[in-house]
């Protein structure tokens, strides 16, 4: 059974440039480069014949590319971080529209809401037994990088192995978006 999720992939070389952020953070478990993406649907543990569903009907989103900016870094949890993030600009307001074209399409098929709120970003690393004044001390030291920007020229559906998280992924398929 796959455990199923559609996101954007994030080019090579933004990817080498949050890669450099990595060390320095007591608890944290980076992820390998990679494996980078924004998520923007988590499906979970899919039967054969549902992710041959969703596969299917994934070829019916008809969006344009868009801009997607990489900002800054923040990390999720509050006083019990869990991880360290790269922000996406929240002015993309293709990127949200995409994300609840699938949200929508996810719902219609029988699958429940996603639980939270949608937050685009770019987890570089899962932390444990991390203190907050160590992330804190990491952010001030490393949160601030020039933006960088790519184009989404497509989306994906990606698997991954049952796990504590971080890949690896593999992409099932692709979904171009169109002109």
């Amino acid at each position: 059974m796959p455990r199923l999720f559609t996101g954007l992939e994030i080019p090579a070389e933004i990817g080498q440039t949050l890669s450099n952020l990595r060390g320095g953070l007591p608890g944290a478990r980076w992820i390998d480069p990679e494996n980078y993406h924004v998520t923007l649907r988590f499906i979970g543990d899919i039967d054969g014949v549902s992710a041959n569903e969703i596969a299917s009907m994934l070829f019916r989103v008809n969006r344009k590319p868009f801009e997607v900016k990489v900002q800054g870094l923040t990390s999720f949890g509050g006083r019990k971080p869990r991880a360290v993030v790269a922000t996406i600009a929240p002015t993309s307001k293709p990127l949200i529209e995409l994300q609840a074209e699938l949200e929508r399409m996810m719902q219609r098929i029988g699958l429940n809401p996603e639980g939270r709120k949608f937050i685009p970003h770019v987890t570089l690393a899962r932390l444990h037994d991390a203190t907050d004044r160590d992330v804190a001390d990491y952010l001030s030291l490393r949160g601030y990088f020039p933006s960088k920007a790519f184009m989404a020229e497509r989306f994906v559906l990606f698997s991954s192995r049952a796990s504590t998280g971080g890949g690896p992924y593999v992409v099932e398929d692709a979904y171009e978006l169109c002109e």
